[in-house]
């Protein structure tokens, strides 16, 4: 019998309520009940990944699933920000976003996100791309220690 995996903690960084809510809904359909944690912005990444203000108890994420198009700071400016950061940089980052513009997928990978995905229009798709992100970071990969 195959233990169940561990529940990890999940930093969802989107600017898009109508996103933000599928997101969740996809992710709390799967098999695993993750932490999920959601912000709006890019700064509110920083902060909550530095654990500043608000966000002061905040846990250190397992992964950041990042939205590129979000206010006051982008999802590539965050991504360069955690890149260069010595505490943040083994944290693994999804970019999931509705660009699939060539430059937007090299910049992001040129940024070291581990992965790039284009967010699908249809719902059934949408769900079930989520639901493989999911299976795929939480049953198939071996996560850094906290």
């Amino acid at each position: 019998m195959q233990n169940q995996p561990k529940p990890i903690d999940i930093l969802l960084a989107e600017d898009s309520e109508t996103d933000a809510e599928l997101t969740i809904d996809a992710l709390q359909q799967g098999k695993i009940r993750n932490n999920i944690h959601h912000v709006w912005d890019g700064e509110e990444v920083m902060q909550f990944l530095r654990k500043q203000g608000k966000y002061e108890g905040a846990v250190r994420p397992d992964l950041i699933l990042l939205d590129l198009n979000m206010p006051k700071l982008d999802g590539r400016a965050v991504l360069k920000e955690i890149r260069s950061d010595d505490a943040l940089k083994a944290i693994p980052v999804v970019v999931l976003t509705t660009s699939s513009q060539e430059r937007d997928i090299h910049e992001s990978y040129g940024l070291a996100a581990n992965n790039y995905i284009v967010k699908p229009v249809d719902l059934t798709q949408f769900f079930s791309v989520i639901q493989s992100v999911q299976d795929f970071w939480v049953n198939v990969v071996k996560l850094p220690q906290k």
